[in-house]
């Protein structure tokens, strides 16, 4: 068959959906990053010409197929959100455990970064980015903050926006469950990577290249990309997409999906307690019929 891992990341997926499919089954690795491309390209050379490695968003799913010499799929896997080689890399900013510049790009050659999003967005629009991509309750205290820091002298660094938001949170001075700059962090980062808008685009797409019986099967890590994922999952599922309220059906509308688990699948403890990165996670898969 043919396979793409739509977030290569270091090719560890990769490596287990080739080795499944072996001798004869292609992989297609995307990814924004060129980091982790060219890991890949290192973590995959045994494999050959079973491998073509694409640097772009999974959003460009269908590029990346045409540019393999491709023109249908058996499966696509998505592991979703920031990799640990990302994180574990203090210099791109997606971590505020260490002191580094507000960078939070995936694509470090294009696009504006967290840097000159807190540094130039109005109050209003940093506010809706945290309620938003954040769901942060304090998100308009948070924006009012930032703006009335950056009037003194602009915010550079991870640990700068961290104590900020520890500093505007009520409470934020105690020990949280969690750091009261996650939420931020991870809406800036939705924010510059654009992440929710590529997901929707490259899960239709993805639908649409997928072969009768092809899987597609997809991870996510908080509940903005889980919704994205069960609202997609759930219409192409359906027999009748009309809106309520209508006496009769007249969308004339196929479901092309069956799902494989209609709730998802989570880690068990003991997956969690050895990599507990693990612990937000969610499976969802579907076969296309």
């Amino acid at each position: 068959g043919v396979y793409v891992d739509g977030t290569v990341g270091g090719g560890g997926h990769a490596r287990l959906i080739l080795e499944k499919s072996a001798p004869d089954g292609f992989l297609i690795g995307i990814d924004r990053d060129g980091e982790a491309i060219e890991k890949a390209y290192q973590a995959l050379s045994s494999f050959g010409s079973r491998v073509f490695l694409y640097r772009g968003s999974f959003a460009e799913i269908d590029e990346a197929l045409l540019a393999a010499g491709k023109n249908a799929l058996d499966g696509v896997f998505l592991d979703l959100g920031v990799s640990s080689h990302q994180l574990d890399r203090e210099e791109r900013g997606f971590s505020f455990l260490r002191d580094a510049s507000l960078d939070m790009r995936m694509d470090t050659s294009s696009g504006i970064t967290a840097r000159e999003a807190v540094n130039t967005l109005a109050e209003e629009e940093l506010s809706r980015v945290f309620r938003e991509y954040g769901e942060e309750r304090y998100a308009r205290r948070i924006a009012r903050r930032i703006v009335e820091r950056r009037e003194e002298k602009p915010l550079d660094t991870t640990l700068e926006l961290a104590e900020l938001v520890r500093q505007a949170v009520p409470g934020g001075g105690s020990r949280y469950r969690i750091h009261p700059a996650t939420r931020v962090f991870q809406a800036l980062r939705i924010l510059v990577n654009g992440e929710l808008e590529h997901l929707r685009e490259g899960l239709e797409k993805s639908v649409d290249l997928l072969v009768p019986g092809g899987i597609l099967m997809v991870l996510t890590y908080h509940s903005l990309e889980a919704r994205i994922v069960k609202e997609v999952f759930s219409r192409e599922a359906r027999s009748c997409i009309c809106p309520p309220g209508l006496p009769v059906c007249v969308c004339n509308h196929q479901p092309r999906l069956a799902l494989l688990a209609s709730k998802g699948v989570k880690p068990q403890d003991e997956e969690i307690a050895a990599n507990p990165r693990s612990r937000s996670a969610l499976l969802r898969g579907a076969r296309r019929l």
